[in-house]
């Protein structure tokens, strides 16, 4: 099957295409399409003139190569692929299935004649034995299930039907997830259990055994309650207390734990609190969102959409893919759903909301801190409304055609 381009990953990737010096890293959620873009990319090689025998493709969670979880295996592998006199094309596939893999991979890449490109599907898989001794040799290019851009090309590249009404589409995107190959089932039931199949591998593949949870009990019990919350500001004693109010006893050190492991995984995502006055991090008071809005459905029989957190989360993961640093901003008492900064160091100011014209006292909430802010940086309020006003220069934009024409915050 023909597949989908994630164009939003791949112009960030190909200008290292060729480069032999630097390792490309991508991370994400199991089962974002990692894989699919690894294989996009061999096969735009491909198209561009690079010879069969120069790529060389490994996927370690093949049946065949399921004895490869050494070094020496590791290495045996890819030397015994390598065929090709001119550079060749390195794709591995879920190495983190190899103990100790690095010092493997920094020798081929010393050696040089090899362009190099691995996923994994956690950062904690990753990050700590590369940054000691890959620092400066590596991009982590990080992915995301598919936005709802993404989601609605995906649906007209594969043929199959978008809803002509935006929101009732919208509706749809946000109730099964953005996870690919969800798109394949028809029934929401469907898309639903196999979200909840994805959690279940999460929770055997990368957190059981690797993170040793010996309490499974408890871990899904603080699993679900974050979850349940995402977009809600919170701190380890908040979800302590909550959590000792429904009977659970557990320490503050092992929530802090879980909450981190479910960070690694990339399940939830950290959001800080950034204060616009004394320009300073607030260190308690976090909000915690998905990297796939289906994980809340999948885990609760309620089908209603709260659309606060839910818009919230969808801008969110938006200005992420897009590589913006993102924080929730306070202004006195006030509160700014969140402050962006783009690759030139320039900042904008969003309000996210259903919608602003039903109610006056709506209205003004949105306005209020974002006029509080006395610099020039742009400001928005994204919502649902298709009638869009003006006040004090503040932008007010739809937030479905924002996120599906990709549009920048700055």
């Amino acid at each position: 099957m023909e597949l989908f381009p994630r164009e939003l990953y791949l112009e960030k990737i190909r200008g290292f295409y060729h480069d032999e010096e630097i390792i490309k890293v991508i991370t994400g959620v199991r089962r974002c399409g990692k894989s699919s873009l690894m294989q996009t990319i061999a096969h735009e090689l491909t198209a561009q003139g690079v010879a069969p025998e120069q790529i060389v493709y490994l996927d370690l969670d093949a049946r065949q190569y399921r004895q490869v979880t050494t070094p020496d295996a590791l290495e045996k592998l890819i030397e015994a692929h390598d065929t090709a006199t001119n550079r060749r094309y390195l794709f591995i596939d879920e190495i983190q299935n190899v103990r100790d893999f690095e010092p493997v991979i920094n020798g081929f890449r010393t050696d040089g004649g090899w362009s190099i490109f691995i996923t994994g599907s956690n950062s904690y898989l990753l990050s700590g034995e590369l940054v000691t001794k890959l620092t400066g040799r590596y991009i982590e290019f990080e992915m995301f299930p598919l936005s709802f851009e993404e989601y609605e090309k995906m649906k007209a590249f594969y043929g199959i039907s978008i809803v002509p009404n935006p929101l009732a589409e919208l509706n749809q995107y946000i109730l099964s997830g953005g996870f690919p190959k969800a798109l394949q089932y028809q029934e929401l039931a469907e898309k639903q259990r196999y979200v909840q199949s994805i959690i279940s591998e999460i929770f055997e593949k990368d957190i059981r055994h690797r993170m040793k949870i010996r309490d499974r009990e408890t871990f899904e019990i603080v699993r679900k309650y974050l979850i349940a919350n995402f977009g809600a500001t919170t701190n380890i004693t908040n979800i302590c207390n909550a959590l000792h109010a429904q009977g659970v006893i557990i320490t503050r050190e092992t929530v802090a734990r879980y909450v981190q492991i479910l960070v690694n995984a990339k399940i939830l995502y950290e959001c800080p609190r950034f204060d616009i006055k004394s320009k300073k991090s607030l260190q308690n008071d976090k909000k915690y969102y998905l990297s796939d809005l289906g994980f809340f459905y999948a885990d609760n029989t309620d089908n209603r959409i709260n659309y606060g957190p839910v818009l919230e989360n969808l801008v969110y993961i938006y200005a992420k893919s897009h590589d913006y640093q993102i924080s929730v901003g306070r202004i006195g008492k006030l509160e700014c759903d969140f402050i962006v900064r783009g690759k030139s160091m320039d900042y904008a100011y969003i309000q996210v909301a259903y919608t602003i014209l039903q109610n006056k006292e709506t209205e003004d909430r949105e306005y209020r801190s974002l006029e509080m802010i006395r610099d020039n940086y742009p400001k928005y309020v994204l919502t649902a409304d298709y009638l869009l006003q003006r006040r004090n220069g503040i932008i007010h934009a739809n937030l479905l055609d924002f996120v599906k024409t990709g549009q920048s915050f700055c």
